[in-house]
């Protein structure tokens, strides 16, 4: 009964975006919600088909707005070099 109240959710996310939110509930995973931890995961560690589907699901501006609030701490390095290319963003260190 409680699967019909997330199935919503998570219908619109593909199995390789699905597999770079390993360490979260997908069954409580939603794709506006959650937008910064689907963009950050998917930026970071997702396949080149995760990545096409961040960019039909949400807007270059949205993505490089969020990707530039992720401390650099969070960052792989590999990844993070592509997309301060890519998206024009300069991550620093925050304390929290």
């Amino acid at each position: 009964m409680s699967m019909n109240i997330f199935s919503s959710s998570i219908k619109g996310l593909p199995q390789s975006v699905k597999a770079v939110l390993w360490s979260y509930e997908l069954d409580h995973i939603e794709v506006h919600k959650h937008k910064k931890i689907i963009i950050f995961q998917v930026l970071n560690f997702g396949s080149e088909e995760a990545i096409q589907w961040l960019f039909d699901q949400y807007s270059f501006a949205e993505i490089e707005k969020i990707a530039g609030t992720i401390p650099i701490s969070q960052w792989n390095k590999k990844s993070l070099s592509l997309w301060k290319l890519v998206l024009s963003i300069n991550p620093k260190n925050r304390i929290t």
